[in-house]
């Protein structure tokens, strides 16, 4: 079942979240992701069973999130940028906990406030910030059918797993307003309450051990579980690869960019290709590996410097001897650009 609606990116992304059963937002207002706050907020005031709070700073809102995810509540929060960044404290304390925790981040430049719309410069931030091991879940939507699908599917994927779950966005992506058709999302996994009243022991959950030997046998155990859930998670889309000498690996808006530049190239006899990772960490290895294994060139876009690139050669270090950097830290992709950027290395 499919329904067409004209609508941000933004706007459905907060429907998507409603589909994901999110029940509580905490946030602060920041450029590109506070029509997601707003949205919420005009929402919940006309459903009661929905709750938020704007807090005062990004890091109140990051533990006000765990707060209610402590409750048993699927709350979540959306940032961008120096929130970003504010947001890892509470966000690595997740991590430890092993609770799940939501986030929605809609990428902007940086360093520091940098511009305030697009850039893929928060792929680090998501995946390994923090004075953690990075054991995070990092998906990265490529258009807005697909932001509203995903905004519903990190909560269970949190909730399932416990481990943090990110949405990568940016400004374009949630910016623009287009006709899209949307498919239902499937049924979302259910919340629990974490912090138990009705057991004969207090639940404790705890962020800080007395010696490195017990902590470690704690990290290993998650490490571990982290390992078990990569071939379950890890996701990409492969886009007419079948007997592509040139592939593009990108993500996110770079991707949707690409798949334009592709037809083109097709057309003109270029057998052309796309590998679009969905989640970036983990990344689906054997699906990447398959597919470049047989091409003679692969581009690697990126609207950062070698934030995405790196993810890749450390996973797949064969990828090194064929790849073609192309990296434009905070400024986006044009189809025609990616057509003449493949044609001028053949």
């Amino acid at each position: 079942m499919s329904e067409k609606k004209f609508i941000t990116g933004n706007e459905a992304i907060v429907l998507g979240t409603l589909e994901g059963g999110a029940e509580m937002f905490f946030g602060y207002p920041i450029t590109p992701a506070t029509e997601i706050l707003e949205g919420w907020i005009r929402t919940a005031s006309e459903d009661i069973n929905l709750q938020y709070l704007q807090a005062e700073d990004e890091i109140a809102s990051g533990f006000a999130t765990l707060g209610a995810i402590l409750a048993g509540k699927k709350a979540f929060t959306a940032t961008a940028g120096v929130g970003h960044v504010l947001m890892q404290d509470p966000i690595s304390m997740a991590e430890n906990e092993r609770l799940p925790f939501v986030g929605i981040i809609a990428q902007r430049g940086g360093p520091s406030t940098g511009t305030v719309i697009y850039s893929q410069q928060e792929v680090n931030l998501a995946a390994l910030g923090g004075n953690g091991d990075g054991l995070r879940i990092v998906y990265s939507a490529s258009n807005i059918a697909e932001a509203y699908e995903l905004s519903a599917k990190i909560f269970s994927t949190a909730w399932k797993y416990n481990f943090p779950t990110f949405l990568l966005t940016d400004g374009y992506l949630g910016k623009q307003k287009i006709t899209t058709e949307f498919s239902k999302p499937l049924r979302p996994y259910p919340a629990r309450k974490i912090l138990r009243e009705d057991v004969d022991k207090p639940t404790h959950i705890r962020n800080c051990y007395g010696s490195e030997p017990e902590f470690s046998k704690v990290l290993e155990r998650n490490i571990s579980d982290y390992k078990l859930l990569i071939t379950k998670v890890a996701e990409s889309e492969n886009y007419k690869t079948s007997g592509a000498k040139d592939i593009i690996l990108a993500h996110g808006s770079v991707a949707s960019a690409a798949k334009s530049a592709i037809d083109d190239l097709r057309s003109d006899g270029i057998k052309a290709g796309l590998v679009r990772p969905i989640t970036l960490r983990p990344l689906d290895t054997a699906q990447i590996r398959s597919q470049i294994r047989k091409a003679d060139r692969v581009f690697v876009m990126e609207s950062a410097f070698e934030q995405f690139a790196r993810l890749l050669v450390y996973m797949i270090p064969e990828l090194a001897g064929k790849m073609v950097k192309v990296f434009k830290p905070a400024v986006g992709f044009t189809p025609e650009e990616i057509y003449k950027i493949v044609k001028d290395h053949r």
